[in-house]
């Protein structure tokens, strides 16, 4: 599942996931200086896939702007960018306001004058049947998810387009593949998000723009903690490898995205899932009888 901005009720020690320091810790395939001199911007980058997402680019020398709802969370992960030597500008807002957006990329522009990578990774979702998500629940996700995703995608390819400067986008979105049971509401967003990205990466090619996706599967963050205790044992068994993948895995996927290893690389979904989308079903919410079918 992809990682959000958890709901300001959850616990604010993590469940699953890797600390600050071994995310800093780990080794990276790619080398020291890779982004020197770029600007990357990530939403949600205060906690999960996003912050693993952020430290990755901080420890290959680019300068990092983050976005999230959550003050303490962006000023933990400013503070362990800084230590890094590198530079971490944040703002609290929702993605959901336009025009606290487009305020934002304006002044990422006026400040840095660029923006190379803008990785949304920023969203929300809760599992439950589709029966039971109230308009104000499918509203809120959908808003978020696809709309504020949006809001981040126009506001950058316009200063890029009137700036003359090109720009690189990756989506964080699913493994949606074979539906995500309990996740209707994110599901219909994420894929919303998919081939909103396969339309403007041709309308956006000839401004020197790419527009791609990275679809985690299962992959262990802070996140785990909304789900019922047994979903995560139900995630080690969601594909053909038998084990989840954690929040680096997605970390080097939007690099080598970002990087000039995908320069003739738009309009893709690279997904992360250990084979998921060709093994078994993700039930994030509980697994009904019916499912539980004896094939002897």
């Amino acid at each position: 599942m992809s990682d959000a901005d958890t709901p300001e009720t959850a616990s604010p020690e993590p469940s699953f996931g890797w600390t600050d320091e071994e995310l800093l810790a780990r080794p990276l395939v790619f080398r020291p200086d890779l982004f020197a001199g770029k600007v990357a911007l990530v939403t949600g980058g205060g906690s999960g896939l996003g912050k693993a997402i952020a430290y990755a680019f901080a420890r290959l020398g680019g300068t990092l702007v983050l976005c999230g709802r959550n003050p303490d969370r962006l000023a933990n992960a400013k503070a362990h960018i800084e230590n890094l030597g590198g530079r971490c500008d944040t703002y609290q807002l929702t993605i959901r306001d336009p025009d606290e957006v487009n305020a934002m990329i304006a002044d990422v522009f006026e400040n840095h004058g660029q923006l190379d990578v803008l990785v949304n990774n920023a969203g929300g979702q809760f599992p439950l049947p589709a029966l039971d998500i109230t308009p104000k629940g499918w509203n809120a996700v959908v808003d978020t998810n696809l709309n504020g995703t949006w809001y981040m995608m126009q506001a950058a390819a316009l200063q890029w387009r009137d700036r003359e400067q090109p720009g690189s986008i990756i989506n964080i979105v699913a493994d949606i593949w074979r539906g995500l049971t309990d996740m209707a509401h994110s599901c219909a967003a994420r894929a919303g998000v998919i081939y909103l990205s396969k339309t403007v990466a041709v309308e956006w090619a000839p401004l020197n723009i790419r527009v791609n996706c990275v679809a985690p599967g299962c992959c262990e963050t802070e996140a785990f903690s909304l789900y019922p205790p047994d979903a995560a044992v139900r995630y080690e068994v969601s594909n053909p490898m038998l084990h989840s993948g954690d929040a680096m895995d997605i970390a080097e996927a939007v690099v080598y995205m970002a990087a000039p290893s995908g320069k003739f690389i738009t309009g893709e979904v690279l997904t992360v899932d250990g084979g998921q989308q060709m093994w078994g079903d993700v039930w994030p919410y509980y697994k009904p009888e019916w499912t539980k079918v004896d094939t002897k």
